[in-house]
């Protein structure tokens, strides 16, 4: 059961679906009060609706985290309907996957996705920032990725982005010690997201299994054709595979759940036995 999650007021960008729809549900469950926010307002509504149906309590907000009035405006209804703010989760992102070979069909998602991807991130640390500080403490949660580890062949821009993520987290902890707390999450590949929608050459992800790339197919092919033998399907097996959605959303709610005191800064979450290389 948590201990710390009860009545804190929670905002999650991207919370229409993917990980923000879970993350939203299960800190609901455990009594935190969710700002749901997305740009897609049926979605964002929907998740709302199931909170309020399984006894717990959220708000829905239409917005684009590309826009920073759109996340004042949401920032300004968490404190109106909860009268605070104690933790933002940036999780809105893409993954526009493709080579610099691919930039006539690439450039448009790419742009989309340094926009989202950082100016998102920036415009949700922006519209919580004093809140937090007036208050003397919140947290902010960023998604950053393992593709921004590094420079990765078929990965340039999304990588890039992801790096910022990282850089944007770690100078926001120096400058608010002691006020935010700041973790960075780093998930490895996850299916059964919508992130995979904005991949623009499927080839692209490669890159990131390097000379496992034989190894990795085989077992992608074997996970699509539901013959993935049992020990890299089980979550208890140490050669468990793929983490899925619920093992990233999980990771998520349990660096919230910590005690003020306590700071999980930078989490890498992946499986024991996968084959991506960072």
């Amino acid at each position: 059961m948590s201990e710390h999650l009860q009545d804190k007021v929670i905002i999650v960008t991207g919370a229409g679906n993917g990980f923000g729809r879970l993350i939203s549900k299960k800190c609901a469950a455990e009594g935190a009060k969710i700002v749901a926010v997305d740009v897609d307002e049926a979605n964002v509504t929907a998740v709302v609706s199931e909170i309020g149906e399984a006894g717990g309590s959220a708000i829905a907000q239409v917005a684009d985290v590309i826009s920073m009035d759109d996340m004042r405006q949401a920032a300004a209804a968490a404190v109106a309907s909860y009268g605070a703010i104690d933790v933002m989760v940036n999780n809105a992102g893409v993954m526009p996957l493709a080579f610099f070979a691919d930039h006539e069909r690439a450039w448009e998602r790419w742009h989309k996705a340094i926009d989202i991807n950082v100016k998102g991130v920036v415009n949700g640390i922006s519209s919580v920032y004093d809140q937090m500080i007036a208050q003397g403490r919140g947290q902010v949660v960023n998604i950053s990725s393992i593709y921004g580890n590094a420079g990765i062949e078929g990965s340039g821009v999304y990588s890039a982005t992801k790096a910022a993520v990282t850089t944007l987290s770690d100078s926001l902890r120096i400058e608010a010690k002691g006020k935010i707390k700041v973790t960075t999450i780093k998930p490895t590949g996850v299916s059964g997201t919508n992130l995979a929608s904005w991949i623009v050459n499927e080839a692209a992800i490669i890159g990131l299994v390097g000379q496992r790339a034989g190894v990795f197919g085989e077992h992608l092919q074997a996970l699509m054709e539901g013959r993935l033998p049992e020990e890299l399907s089980d979550v208890d097996s140490v050669k468990y595979w793929a983490i899925t959605p619920d093992d990233l959303a999980d990771a998520v709610v349990h660096v919230i759940d910590q005690p003020w005191g306590i700071s999980l800064s930078d989490v890498t979450v992946r499986a024991s036995g996968e084959d991506y290389l960072y």
